[in-house]
């Protein structure tokens, strides 16, 4: 008769969200990225702030790719990008070399360099 009622342990875990971000939505998208992927970080650092803004006066703030002088203020079409020339798809070698990297403006970022890397997965 002193028998107390025990409440059972859930049987199957929480499901991760089935519904992502909506189409179009850049933002989320890109949080989302930069919490599952790992080597995003890396782009937070002061180690790459500081090496960006090597690359950037290295190349005169001049887009390697189309000559365009990359002065705006991002979100601009001539903000400058600094691009890993080769993906480096979280090798931290390739990362971080220097000899891998070129500035570039937002726009042929966004475009060409874009085309480019999902044409070579």
């Amino acid at each position: 008769m002193g028998r107390k009622l025990q409440s059972l342990k859930p049987r199957i875990a929480a499901l991760a969200p089935r519904i992502g971000y909506a189409p179009g939505d850049e933002k989320a998208r890109l949080r989302q990225r930069d919490t599952t992927v790992a080597w995003r970080a890396w782009y937070k650092t002061a180690r790459w702030y500081k090496l960006r803004q090597k690359i950037l006066l290295r190349d005169n703030y001049t887009c390697k790719q189309t000559g365009v002088l990359c002065i705006g203020k991002h979100p601009a079409p001539n903000s400058p990008v600094v691009d890993h020339r080769r993906p480096h798809r979280g090798d931290e070698a390739l990362f971080w070399d220097e000899n891998n990297l070129q500035t570039v403006s937002k726009a042929y970022h966004d475009s060409e360099k874009q085309k480019q890397e999902r044409a070579h997965p």
